[in-house]
């Protein structure tokens, strides 16, 4: 990417997941295309399928362990092609979250947020969010977005920007999930 490149600008898509295989299809696709430094909020309600998400990013990532939430341990360290850090805002707020692991949240490694609603103005952009909501039984509503990074950003998080705008693309292309949703 060429200095003169300009920061992308925000990109957002909505789409439905009609089962819980294709939301973590989505997150295997988005997982497979992130890069070191990424970070991944996710935000929705109780049993919207955010966890779920989290299985297929760490798929993606090639993380061998199993996934569950980190809600009593706050954030979880999981080996793979890149490290997964996955950490849960439920419980207290941004304070203890970025005690226990503010170094993690746009360091090496991919970081994911649940319950990022949270503290989101504390995380760092550029980020991808995430949002899920309940449409059925096992249908979810999903809204993606690309946070970028402040104007004065320096070329590391611009083209951190580029690399998160190109993953959010490809997920886009999930074989299962209906763009735009209807």
């Amino acid at each position: 990417m060429g200095a003169d490149m300009e920061t992308p600008s925000e990109l957002a898509w909505e789409a439905r997941s009609r089962s819980p295989e294709t939301t973590e299809a989505l997150g295997e696709r988005l997982g497979r295309a992130l890069v070191s430094g990424a970070l991944v909020a996710l935000i929705g309600e109780l049993g919207s399928g955010k966890t779920t998400m989290v299985r297929g990013l760490a798929r993606g990532l090639e993380v061998r362990e199993a996934v569950t939430s980190p809600t009593f341990t706050r954030m979880r360290a999981l080996p793979g092609r890149l490290v997964l850090f996955h950490f849960d805002a439920w419980r207290g707020g941004a304070l203890e979250l970025f005690e226990q692991g503010a170094e993690f949240l746009a360091g090496d490694g991919v970081a994911v947020v649940e319950w990022a609603e949270r503290v989101a103005e504390h995380l760092p952009r550029p980020r991808i969010e995430l949002c899920l909501r309940h449409l059925g039984p096992d249908e979810r509503g999903l809204r993606a977005r690309l946070v970028p990074p402040p104007e004065h950003a320096g070329p590391g998080a611009r083209a951190l920007a580029f690399a998160l705008g190109a993953a959010l693309e490809r997920a886009r292309t999930t074989p299962g999930l209906d763009v735009p949703m209807r």
